[in-house]
């Protein structure tokens, strides 16, 4: 059983799993990382995808249902949150019937009673605890990745720390129509020089093996006017 200030294991959450399973929900006390509402009891209900929220543990605390981390809580010990069973007042005793009284030589006065004045004090409300706002998680945010490297564009995608798609190479156009997507003027002078570059480059190797593929054929027709 965890301690009231170490949160749950892996054990723990595994136990309340298969107890959520059989029908059952278990009972936890928060802990002090769980704000004011530290010591008191909820109930686990559900237990979501722990890769998309640390506050995965899911725990009816009054009429909300809200969700907190295995830091949060821990295995409450048994007969937590069960109501204390209150005194049985004992009934009042009858009274003894009052005996006549007997006066001689006067007459009996009647007794004047002053009337009586209870002072009730009256008693502050408890202060109602905060109970600790927690915001509801959104899904993990979506990265798409175009990179240039090594005279190939690439293109990835990962969501939060789970890689959708690892980087593969597209095509110069492709790239291109891409980064026309995006209205920032310095991407577009970024890449129009990376591609301006590309096409020199080409050109240059094109030049090159056109001047070797002239000179081939003019020793080739010097070999075939030798025969």
């Amino acid at each position: 059983m965890g301690a009231a200030g170490q949160g749950l294991s892996t054990d723990e959450v595994q136990s309340i799993r298969e107890a959520l399973a059989a029908g059952r929900k278990p009972k936890v006390v928060f802990t002090a990382s769980a704000g004011q509402i530290a010591g008191q009891v909820g109930q686990v209900v559900q237990l979501t995808d722990p890769e998309v929220s640390d506050e995965y543990v899911v725990v009816r605390f009054g009429r909300d249902e809200l969700p907190f981390s295995p830091a949060d809580v821990a295995v409450a010990p048994r007969g937590a949150g069960r109501r204390a069973a209150e005194p049985e007042t004992p009934e009042p005793e009858p009274a003894a019937p009052a005996e006549p009284e007997f006066v001689l030589d006067r007459v009996p006065q009647q007794r004047r009673e002053e009337p009586k004045v209870e002072t009730v004090e009256a008693k502050p409300a408890p202060a109602r605890k905060a109970v600790k706002a927690v915001k509801p998680k959104g899904p993990a945010g979506l990265t798409v990745t175009l990179a240039y490297a090594d005279g190939e564009w690439t293109v990835a995608a990962q969501q939060g720390s789970k890689s959708l798609a690892k980087p593969y190479v597209v095509k110069p156009a492709e790239a291109l129509r891409m980064v026309a997507l995006v209205d920032v003027p310095g991407v577009h002078e970024a890449v129009e020089q990376i591609m301006a570059a590309e096409r020199a480059e080409a050109e240059q190797q094109a030049e090159k093996l056109r001047a070797e593929l002239a000179e081939i054929e003019a020793r080739l027709a010097e070999l075939r006017e030798a025969r």
